[in-house]
């Protein structure tokens, strides 16, 4: 019985050594590249490629002008945008002691979303949107996934039949008009703590062509969240906000994965644009965003 039971103890501590080098057996992922980047892994270079891990003894060059996105082993983002060679395991002094499983919950969600499983999939498959017979088709979610944290809403649209200029009428939840927007654009983004929107719960937005009113979207809603439902949103942010404050691009790509996950689109979309305005160049987020879009059926595929 006590061979049997030694014999135990010694598969558990064999089995945790396992998991735990297989845990280690990366030290980054890459999330994001643009550039002629190279990775040396042995003796050799290859070019980097987004969604290849990096080893601690493997080493990277940057190209000029380039950028690399990675998420460390604990779930820890970094940005790489100066030209030069980096040893990974330098890389990974500058990450800091310690990491986030809850920050792993969101970048494990942001690698699966964008996984090249899931993109043929989404290829394959499409998504039911919600505006297909629309004139002009909002890229705003239903009202189930109206509910929105933060204090801006990007309000997107497209449409076959009028390239604008157009008119966004908002409306409270009596009908009462609050504002009549024009412009010749196809994004509006809303300041939710504007004087004519700050005293709202909630606002109904219609989008027309502004020579045709009959070329016209369906309503859409933005409800801003209770304040029992803002204050369970800020614990949630609280745990990864010290690893993700630096507003760079990455950073915002992060957040908007953790708002998809909580089901707020509005909030996701949001971080999107931001993550785009800051790295314009790079091509994987502005197609992540798109994915997005087409995945939770705000745009036709």
């Amino acid at each position: 019985m006590k061979i049997s039971r030694l014999t135990m103890v010694i598969s558990f501590v064999l089995i945790a050594a396992v998991t735990f080098g297989q845990a280690q057996s990366y030290a980054f992922k890459v999330v994001a590249n643009k550039g002629n980047n190279e990775v040396k892994s042995g003796d050799s270079w290859q070019p980097v490629k987004t969604g290849a891990t990096l080893k601690p003894n493997d080493e990277i060059k940057v190209a000029d002008n380039a950028y690399i996105g990675l998420f460390h082993a604990s779930g820890k983002p970094m940005e790489i945008k100066t030209a030069g060679s980096y040893k990974v395991s330098a890389l990974e002094s500058q990450v800091g002691a310690g990491g986030s499983s809850v920050l792993n919950k969101y970048t494990d969600f942001i690698l699966s979303s964008n996984s090249e499983e899931k993109k043929n999939k989404l290829s394959a498959t499409g998504a039911v949107h919600r505006g297909t017979a629309d004139d002009i088709s909002v890229m705003l979610p239903s009202n189930q996934y109206s509910s929105v944290f933060n204090n801006v809403a990007v309000v997107r649209w497209e449409s076959n039949k009028t390239k604008g200029p157009y008119v966004v009428n908002i409306v409270n939840m009596f009908g009462d008009n609050v504002a009549r927007i024009e412009t010749a654009d196809t994004r509006l983004e809303l300041n939710l703590n504007d004087s004519r929107f700050a005293d709202l719960s909630a606002l109904l937005i219609e989008v027309s062509a502004k020579n045709d009113a009959k070329i016209a979207s369906e309503q859409y809603l933005i409800k801003k969240l209770s304040p029992a439902d803002q204050e369970k949103m800020k614990k949630s942010l609280s745990e990864i906000s010290s690893d993700v404050a630096e507003p760079t691009a990455l950073n915002k790509f992060i957040l908007a994965g953790f708002y998809e996950e909580k089901g707020l689109l509005i909030d996701a979309i949001a971080a999107y644009e931001e993550t785009i305005r800051l790295a314009p160049d790079v091509s994987f987020y502005s197609e992540a965003y798109n994915d997005f879009l087409i995945r939770q059926g705000l745009k036709k595929k």
